[in-house]
């Protein structure tokens, strides 16, 4: 699918409109008239309650489990913030730091993906199809892949490997870049929910922890090109956060499904780990080798998986 310069200035356009029209609005103006103390102690007091009714109608509905998993879904989408941060301080980084996060963050996932997704969803595939898990985790790995490769034809955006150098990046190729972030922040989000479904804590710890660790990176890679095309530092990093935002969602939508139909969960597994998957070998490794080989990366890579792996095993 092609899209035209004016599609992505229609589209920063009612971004930038909706923003306005909050700002505009008699609440924000009143809200802004009150004195700080006043103004904060509402704004947290709602922020609060409203966590109060969703997370409370979510563990009166699905249980502790389900409520546990969804925030540690949002966590980890909001890891994409934290890697942001240094956006505020840097313009650019090296070259070879960057890669070596991101050889990081492809090894967790690799470990990630192995231990905490495909391993259990063979076992539980086993319980349910005795004899036959293996193949109804590889018929969900080849859904989830599937499902990324008709996502990446369907909805326009650019590759890591297209926004390498903040400096030759057109706004046009950042806005790109960051939907596809955010395509890709939902498989991780629901892999997230999924562990956390199956009933394993230890699982979804780690995996929620590995996407984490993932998402330092990809917040980075999002706010650095905005603040070096003149976008503001704070603004920057705010949208590298939004698109972890995702995440939850992801997380929320994979927990309650195979919570509520619990024979599904060997194929999710299997989808999550074929999504994440995908992302790795389309994604990050190529970026980490945009310039030729890169020997950071490759030890970076082997460091993440070894840290996963241990992780994984004192959790045990």
């Amino acid at each position: 699918m092609t899209i035209t310069t004016r599609t992505i200035a229609k589209f920063q356009r009612n971004f930038e409109t909706k923003i306005d029209q909050i700002k505009a609005s008699d609440h924000y103006q009143k809200l802004l008239a009150m004195p700080p103390l006043k103004r904060w102690t509402i704004v947290v007091g709602l922020f609060l309650l409203s966590q109060l009714v969703v997370f409370g109608g979510l563990y009166l509905v699905f249980g502790k489990i389900v409520v546990i998993g969804f925030i540690a879904s949002i966590l980890a989408g909001l890891a994409t913030g934290l890697g942001a941060l240094p956006a505020l301080i840097f313009k650019n980084i090296s070259k070879n730091l960057f890669n070596s996060m991101l050889g990081a963050a492809a090894g967790v996932m690799l470990a990630a993906t192995a231990f905490s997704l495909l391993v259990p969803g063979m076992t539980y595939g086993n319980s349910v199809w005795p004899g036959k898990g293996i193949y109804i985790v590889a018929f969900g790995m080849l859904l989830g892949a599937v499902f990324l490769h008709y996502a990446d034809r369907q909805l326009p955006h650019v590759h890591l490997d297209s926004i390498s150098d903040v400096h030759l990046t057109s706004l046009k190729k950042v806005w790109l870049f960051i939907i596809a972030i955010t395509i890709h922040n939902f498989p991780e989000g629901m892999s997230v929910g999924v562990s956390f479904g199956s009933g394993e804590m230890k699982n979804g710890v780690v995996l929620a922890v590995a996407i984490a660790l993932q998402n330092l990176p990809e917040g980075l890679a999002v706010a650095l090109p905005l603040v070096g095309l003149g976008y503001n530092k704070w603004r920057a990093v705010g949208i590298g956060t939004l698109t972890g935002l995702v995440e939850p969602v992801g997380g929320l939508l994979g927990i309650t499904m195979v919570t509520i139909f619990e024979p599904v969960l060997p194929i999710a597994m299997g989808f999550a780990a074929g999504a994440m998957l995908f992302v790795i070998s389309e994604e990050i490794i190529p970026e980490t080798h945009s310039d030729g080989r890169s020997r950071y990366a490759t030890f970076a890579l082997m460091i993440g998986f070894i840290i996963m792996m241990i992780l994984d095993n004192m959790l045990g």
